[in-house]
């Protein structure tokens, strides 16, 4: 890294800015927490997938593509899921005709697709691996066994059934990361675990099922006996596994939501740690700030919940579809680890800033040296974009917005750009004089020859714009 510029992260573990510094410039290596594929994706979901490919594409620009693994894991194992997986496919399941492996593969090939779509309209690159829980359940096995061999892990009789637990007394500096002491602890799993612990926040490693529950069969020693439990793992140790198997003990930084820093994150920490023997998991841990809609918490019940597939493909908020460069912009308009607030207006300026930005061949280009510079302070994302308004250069400009995942993709048409700009100052001319049939006349045929029109206002001048997008 001599005579490279320096990039500072703020480390939640440490609650400042740091120097960032690789364990190994040649393999530096990111993990962030994945979604749990039981439904689609909400908007909250995109920010840390969006942050964190900005992270990745800086990291790759900074060491060489093929020097940084990101591995990004799938959750798909979940009382949900494996509830579907028995209803669709127990008979098979019974028989022998189908593991329950193949049948949670079945039950969520569609939200994982529909997963990877949305994501890839945000503009995110594929991380270098994409674990699945369901392929990791003996390194589980494996890891709970060497938490009891270590004393961190004990068997506990709740009222469903055998558990094994993680005694949190027994690590020291437990709950650096929440800052949290033990007495404040409340046990965080998506597995209740209740008076059967040795203490309040001590946490599912692995949980027995039901007869009616579907599970993998998780053979351990306790005390010298050979105990057999037909049951799932917690949440917390699939994380630990996959990041181990693909990453190595210790790694340079993890990555999620603020709301995962306790307890998944702090959990991650004191299994991975015990069952390692290591001081760290990860030496930098980065966490983005919540995410409301229209000033709202997102909720359901709220009415204000809304999936990265609404925004891209229905009318569910402002009454229209946005594109995915513009959901990406909306977001990086505000640091990372700032709360924002996801609204139409803030969709609206997105738009018509990417509007007015002409850009030229990026691989012609040179990166600016100010968004650099921003994005090195702590992904700066703001700053980054405020830089790119002062770009006169198109070549420059297309590189610099390149590293920022906020140049869209040419597709190609078989109209020039200039002749579609033509044809939409047109149907505007119509608009403005009212003549609806004619601009709709001419929205339907482009429409027809792969380019879809987008109306929206300028958010400065409040004038009305015509974005277009070439469909694929």
């Amino acid at each position: 890294m001599t005579g490279k510029p320096s990039l500072t992260l703020h480390n939640t573990l440490t609650r400042r800015k740091e120097v960032f510094s690789p364990i190994d410039a040649d393999n530096v290596r990111m993990y962030v927490c994945g979604p749990t594929v039981y439904d689609f994706a909400h908007i909250g979901n995109a920010r840390p997938v969006i942050v964190f490919d900005v992270l990745f594409r800086l990291l790759r620009h900074l060491y060489g593509a093929e020097h940084v693994t990101y591995v990004r894991n799938i959750t798909d194992v979940d009382d949900k899921i494996n509830a579907r997986a028995l209803r669709d496919f127990g008979g098979d399941i019974a028989a022998g005709r189908m593991s329950l492996n193949a049948a949670i593969r079945n039950v969520t090939e569609k939200t994982a697709s529909q997963y990877h779509d949305d994501v890839k309209a945000l503009g995110c690159l594929e991380p270098t691996h994409e674990p699945r829980a369901t392929e990791h359940i003996d390194g589980m096995v494996a890891m709970i066994q060497t938490l009891i061999d270590k004393k961190n892990a004990y068997l506990a009789q709740g009222a469903e059934g055998a558990e094994i637990l993680f005694d949190v007394v027994s690590m020291k500096g437990y709950g650096a990361l929440s800052n949290r002491n033990l007495d404040e602890q409340q046990a965080g799993a998506r597995i209740d675990v209740k008076d059967h612990k040795k203490n309040p926040g001590d946490f599912v490693l692995w949980k027995e099922s039901s007869v009616e529950q579907p599970g993998w069969q998780g053979r351990f020693s306790v005390g010298g006996k050979a105990v057999s439990i037909h049951g799932r793992p917690g949440w917390h140790i699939e994380c630990s596994v996959m990041s181990k198997a693909h990453l190595g003990e210790v790694f340079d930084i993890h990555g999620g939501g603020l709301d995962l820093i306790f307890p998944h994150h702090e959990n991650e920490i004191a299994q991975s740690c015990c069952a390692h023997g290591t001081e760290r998991m990860a030496n930098v841990w980065m966490h983005n700030g919540y995410l409301q809609v229209e000033g709202r918490k997102m909720s359901k019940s709220e009415g204000n919940f809304v999936t990265i597939h609404d925004l891209l493909h229905t009318k569910k908020l402002g009454g229209r579809n946005w594109p995915g460069e513009v959901l990406r912009l909306a977001m990086l308009m505000t640091h990372y680890r700032e709360p924002i607030d996801f609204s139409i207006k803030r969709l609206e300026e997105a738009e018509s800033i990417l509007a007015k930005w002409k850009h030229g061949d990026p691989q012609e280009g040179n990166i600016s040296a100010e968004v650099l510079r921003s994005l090195l302070d702590d992904l700066n994302t703001p700053g980054a974009i405020r830089a790119l308004h002062t770009l006169k250069d198109g070549k420059d400009f297309a590189a610099s917005a390149q590293l920022l995942g906020v140049l869209p993709t040419k597709v190609e048409t078989e109209m020039s750009e200039a002749e579609i700009a033509s044809v939409c100052e047109q149907r505007l001319a119509f608009i403005r004089d009212r003549n609806w049939a004619e601009a709709d006349r001419i929205r339907d045929e482009l429409l027809a020859r792969g380019i879809e029109l987008r109306d929206g206002k300028d958010s400065e001048t409040g004038e009305r714009i015509t974005t277009w997008e070439a469909k694929r």
